[in-house]
């Protein structure tokens, strides 16, 4: 049975945090905070991405009518957007210009460059605190005279993003290079009973409800990360109580921690 039937819905709940769904890949290095956490509070968190991501091939991309090499800057938001921008330049045989400029939302996604660029720091930037406020305020140092292109999921692309770059007037384009399909998530979810489920992407919330339309929070709490995923918890119907990017909450790992000992001192 799918952890939030179980859970009560009436009366007064003390809050739990004894086991941790976290809805995307288990980390590949044994050193990730999030182990780091679960010793800490003596919790245990499973790892089960609720989305999977497809290459839009060459030959689709081609329908956009983008021409990549136009653009004199590049924002990645994520990893899997930097493979899939340098993969669709290899399928379409295009050489990136060493004067490109990156723009990326946090400096471990910057770095991430490194796997494919001669790491130039004068020509990766990122914002200080892993928000979309940050990474606009080094943009809006940079936007004169430049051509962005934006790579992105074709299906869960940042409208903060979008909508401050149309507003500073700056010279842009949307490129998807990649979708998000929902995942099975059966066989975890019946399986479990989770006391906190920390959604990543807008397209994680509507797997959930792919899998089961008629989920009821039920005293699980929520943790979002990004504007556009809390957007998409909320409009679900579902409370978010766990939130990241914060100024004192950089990451889920943070906000995790924060919450985690806020429900200790209650105790």
């Amino acid at each position: 049975m799918v952890n939030n039937v179980a859970k009560k819905s009436t009366g007064i709940v003390e809050k739990e945090a004894r086991t941790i769904l976290i809805t995307q890949p288990r980390p590949e290095s044994e050193k990730s905070p999030y182990f780091d956490l679960a010793r800490k509070y003596c919790i245990d968190i499973t790892f089960h991405p609720f989305i999977r991501l497809e290459p839009i091939p060459a030959r689709e991309f081609r329908k956009q009518k983008i021409d990549i090499a136009s653009y004199s800057a590049v924002v990645f938001t994520s990893r899997n957007a930097i493979d899939h921008f340098f993969r669709m330049c290899e399928e379409m045989k295009i050489t990136v210009g060493q004067d490109t400029k990156y723009f990326c939302i946090t400096e471990a996604v910057a770095l991430y460059l490194q796997k494919f660029i001669l790491y130039r720091k004068r020509k990766v930037f990122y914002g200080a605190d892993g928000t979309n406020k940050s990474m606009f305020d080094v943009i809006n140092k940079h936007k004169e005279n430049e051509r962005f292109l934006y790579v992105c999921s074709e299906n869960q692309q940042d409208n903060d993003i979008v909508n401050w770059l149309k507003n500073n007037n700056c010279g842009f384009q949307l490129a998807f290079m990649y979708r998000s399909v929902s995942n099975d998530i059966k066989a975890v979810m019946d399986s479990n009973s989770f006391d906190v489920i920390c959604f990543f992407t807008p397209s994680g919330v509507r797997s959930l409800f792919d899998n089961y339309p008629s989920f009821q929070q039920n005293g699980t709490s929520i943790g979002a990360f990004g504007n556009n995923t809390v957007k998409a918890v909320e409009e679900a119907g579902l409370k978010v109580e766990i939130k990241a990017p914060a100024p004192h909450a950089p990451s889920m790992v943070a906000a995790l921690d924060q919450y985690l000992a806020s429900i200790a001192v209650k105790k």
